[in-house]
């Protein structure tokens, strides 16, 4: 018969799993599942501050002890839970371009490095930043300068946030505020510049100026940014008159280049002219030593000459009028007259003794003899042949003294 069978034997009638028998011994089997429970149920109530359920003796009222332990058990599961889903949600990982910087209870706390960090959650406020990317900002305005012209100016800014406490808590729009400090600082400088320099060779002096002058306001501002470079781009003037700038870069290249041209010029002409002042000092040079060893020369030699005219004075005059008589004729033309000898004459027609001197020295010396007979001649009698030779005679003297004075000239 099963032991739960009706009618069957009350010493039969017991639960296999009950904690005792008819010889009051406690039979060891598995728990009660409702008496675990509760048992567990009584013990997170007395950690939680509660009261245990009633006991036997409580009447009516054990029920409803039942029901409120079970409800503050719910509850405490609960809050379990919540407790670990806040703990693990404070977990958070820095990357190591990024520092993190924690705010508790909206005030500054720390600033952390890379790497895995815990914040209670809703207590701290954990922001992260960049602060090895490098950011650009570009800018393009018109701009008046110290000349009151009106120039365009494109400008670039590369920066970076070196702290990220002043970057999140010191100004409220970091990248707005870097805006604005650029186009005062830009305006700033090309105010204080001519147009000609901005639009020419003064653009990297203008942006080192620019940066300067930028970074200045940002460490004033605290704004935890740092400007690594600005680059001028380009400034050229407004198109309305642009062609007209045009024309003025135009003509100032213009200008260069006959500059260039010209100091290549005087480069090639003043060397050359240099060189030709030395050619004439060391000819110069050389005709005065010319002069002073011929002058030497001579005198030696009339030195000489002297000794030999005491010795015999009828021979070295002779020799003497020889010498002189060969070099003076031997600079002009020559005429020979045959009056006793015969009837013929040897000439030389006498257009070419009367001529000019460039004729003259086109005449050649050994002109070919023409014999004639003077009855064909113009010559008829003795005393015009005379005249003639006396005539010759005094050209020759002349162009003897035009010989000497040429010389003496050229001597000087």
């Amino acid at each position: 018969m099963a032991w739960n069978e009706p009618g069957g034997n009350k010493d039969n009638n017991r639960d296999p799993w009950g904690g005792g028998n008819n010889d009051g011994r406690k039979d060891q089997g598995p728990p009660d599942l409702d008496e675990a429970l509760k048992k567990f149920n009584d013990r997170l109530t007395g950690i939680l501050g509660g009261k245990k359920g009633g006991g036997a003796n409580g009447g009516g009222g054990g029920n409803n002890g039942g029901s409120g332990n079970a409800g503050y058990g719910i509850l405490g599961l609960i809050l379990v839970v919540a407790a670990a889903v806040w703990a693990v949600s404070g977990f958070y990982r820095v990357d190591q371009s990024e520092q993190a910087v924690v705010l508790r209870f909206g005030k500054y706390h720390e600033t952390l490095g890379a790497g895995l960090n815990w914040n209670p959650s809703l207590i701290d406020t954990v922001s992260t930043v960049n602060v090895t990317k490098v950011r650009s900002l570009s800018r393009r305005a018109l701009m008046l300068t110290e000349d009151e012209n009106i120039v365009q100016v494109n400008l670039s800014v590369q920066y970076r946030v070196t702290s990220p406490r002043e970057y999140l808590l010191n100004v409220r729009n970091p990248e707005q505020s870097l805006e604005n400090a650029t186009e005062s600082a830009l305006r700033h400088e090309v105010g204080s510049s001519e147009m000609t320099d901005i639009l020419t060779d003064g653009r990297e002096v203008l942006a080192q100026r620019v940066r300067a002058r930028l970074q200045q306001y940002l460490d004033r501002y605290g704004v935890g940014l740092e400007v690594r470079s600005v680059n001028v781009e380009s400034t050229a003037a407004p198109d309305e008159v642009q062609a007209a700038f045009d024309d003025v870069i135009k003509a100032r290249e213009d200008e260069q280049r006959v500059k260039n041209q010209a100091e290549s010029y005087a480069n090639g002409v003043i060397p050359e002219a240099r060189g030709k002042a030395q050619r004439m000092i060391e000819e110069a040079n050389g005709y005065k030593e010319e002069v002073i060893a011929r002058a030497d020369g001579e005198a030696d030699r009339f030195s000489k000459m002297l000794i030999e005219y005491k010795k015999a004075p009828d021979v070295t005059r002779e020799r003497l009028y020889l010498q002189t008589m060969e070099e003076v004729m031997a600079n002009s033309s020559k005429v020979l007259i045959d009056v006793k000898g015969g009837n013929n004459m040897m000439y030389i027609p006498l257009d070419k003794i009367t001529g000019n001197a460039s004729t003259s020295d086109n005449v050649s010396r050994n002109t070919t003899a023409a014999r004639f007979n003077p009855s064909s001649a113009n010559l008829t009698t003795d005393s015009e042949v005379e005249d003639l030779a006396d005539r010759v005679l005094e050209r020759l003297r002349q162009r003897q003294q035009e010989s000497t004075t040429t010389r003496n000239r050229e001597a000087r």
